[in-house]
């Protein structure tokens, strides 16, 4: 693994970014963009497992997450204006930048997982030159109330600014994802099934920041530009949609087969993948190993 730097599109950060390199012929690329309030770290043993199936792995913190943050002052605010942008393009930057200094190598496949599925499904659209396949886990479709939540959101900002939070915002956005889980008595329950990996993220200092209110208007358009009616039309590579079946983000697979058909109904190549009693986070739950076999099938594909 190598630690690499690559400035962002706002061109005031850097990207810190890791690079895993395979130690025979280089089968692909594998691009893997992470969530919300995570960071680029936490994939590190998917990672490894990618590069020794031969691709060249790669991703990085994004802005507002992570080692990318200066400071943690910075966690969980994005831009002061069209952040979402910037997270997309950030993608097309990164990715160009590896291409660079390694050379393309065909397939170059793309995966985002939460928000950043939807970071990726809006870069696809963006740089459809950019990847070869796309892989889109723990997505989330269309939102009715998406509209109503930016004005709740651009309200709020003129009374407490982009830097201030909001626990009606973050209500509204995430105050039903625990709802089916509430049992275990762990609000994190919906991340995964497994307790271990709950625990850890729950000590993770660049896991337990709050998003702010510019940060939250960044995460909703992302999710209603990707969900917009011409987005689907914009896609120029094979698809594969993988959620656990108990996501909440997805709507518990609803969701997931509405960006589905969408798909579909323009004519795209697309698989989907929804994995039965398991949670938003598929690469931690009972079914990794079903995840990646299905990932590196998609991936290995001629």
């Amino acid at each position: 693994m190598k630690e690499i730097r690559v400035l962002s599109s706002d061109g005031a950060h850097t990207l810190a970014g890791r690079v895993y390199e395979p130690r025979g012929e280089v089968k692909g690329m594998f691009h893997v963009v992470h969530g919300m309030t995570e960071h680029i770290g936490r994939y590190e043993t998917f990672m490894e497992e990618m590069a020794q199936n031969g691709f060249l792995t790669f991703g990085y913190d994004h802005l507002g997450h992570g080692n990318t943050a200066r400071d943690k002052s910075e966690l969980g605010y994005i831009a002061d204006k069209d952040g979402w942008r910037y997270l997309a393009d950030d993608v097309a930057v990164f990715g160009k930048a590896m291409e660079e200094a390694y050379g393309k190598t065909a397939p170059y496949v793309l995966m985002g997982h939460s928000m950043g599925s939807f970071i990726v499904r809006l870069t696809a659209a963006r740089y459809p030159d950019l990847a070869d396949k796309l892989i889109v886990m723990g997505t989330g479709g269309p939102n009715p109330a998406a509209g109503a939540g930016l004005a709740v959101i651009r309200l709020l900002k003129l009374f407490k600014g982009g830097h201030g939070y909001s626990d009606l915002v973050e209500k509204l956005a995430f105050g039903t994802y625990n709802s089916h889980f509430r049992n275990e008595n762990d609000p994190l329950s919906w991340l995964t099934k497994d307790r271990t990996i709950r625990e850890r993220y729950a000590r993770d200092t660049f896991c337990t920041f709050r998003f702010t209110l510019s940060a939250m208007q960044d995460l909703i358009t992302l999710n209603a530009r990707s969900n917009a009616k011409n987005w689907a039309e914009k896609i120029a590579c094979p698809v594969l949609l993988v959620s656990g079946a108990d996501d909440p983000v997805g709507d518990y697979g609803a969701g997931v087969k509405a960006v589905n058909k969408m798909l579909q109904s323009v004519g795209k190549n697309v698989t989907m993948r929804l994995y039965e009693n398991c949670r938003h986070e598929i690469l931690n739950d009972t079914a990794r190993k079903d995840v990646i076999r299905d990932i590196l099938s998609f991936a290995g594909e001629a």
